[in-house]
């Protein structure tokens, strides 16, 4: 087995621990499969394209993160995950920020690695602008979703929708999410550079 194989191996093991660590008795089944669609999505789609778009072992890792985080968020639900009751001193359980957080900085790296081998933008301003306002695009599309599902579904979507009774929860989330894309950008982008020449070496 090579070294890629394996890698590939520990990743799928780690996410099939956790989704079916996730799928026993979680608080509620429907916002269970609406929290953890979206890690079953990617990982599918990682399946899918990973002999002919391998990802960078960072953003690899980054994604398997979220998809943790967002299988952990729907066992118990956002509002009702353990160590986030009353962290800091807030009434509210602020783990959905955390996942907020994750949906701008993963989502960062994965739209800066496209772009870049796709030459859709070269490095510099104009890159972090586009990475950037992809992030906040696709921040603001969830929101819409969140909203269409509460529409569609009513008091059912209460769980999924995680705003705790805070009036500002949408553009706090978005805010979050802002703040994990520039982080992102801020604290990667020379790793992820060196990744990047690392996997045009190999191929």
């Amino acid at each position: 087995m090579s070294g890629r194989q394996l890698k590939t191996f520990a990743w799928a093991a780690v996410f099939i621990a956790v989704f079916l660590w996730s799928a026993i008795a979680p608080h509620d089944y429907f916002t269970w499969v609406l929290e953890v669609a979206p890690a079953v999505i990617g990982a599918l789609l990682l399946l899918v394209t990973r002999n002919q778009f391998p990802l960078t072992p960072l953003l690899s890792v980054l994604i398997l993160m979220h998809c943790i985080v967002l299988m952990v968020g729907g066992h118990y639900t956002y509002a009702e995950v353990p160590l986030f009751e009353n962290l800091w001193g807030s009434e509210r359980n602020n783990y959905d920020k955390l996942g907020h957080f994750f949906q701008g900085f993963v989502p960062a790296l994965l739209a800066r690695e496209i772009l870049l081998r796709q030459q859709v933008v070269k490095p510099g301003r104009w890159l972090a602008l586009f990475v950037v306002s992809l992030c906040l695009a696709f921040s603001a599309f969830y929101e819409l979703i969140e909203w269409w599902v509460a529409l569609a579904t009513g008091e059912n979507a209460e769980a999924f929708l995680g705003t705790q009774g805070y009036e500002w929860d949408t553009q706090s989330d978005m805010g979050w999410a802002l703040l994990g894309a520039v982080s992102c950008l801020v604290c990667l982008s020379k790793w992820h550079n060196r990744q990047l020449q690392q996997l045009t070496l190999l191929n």
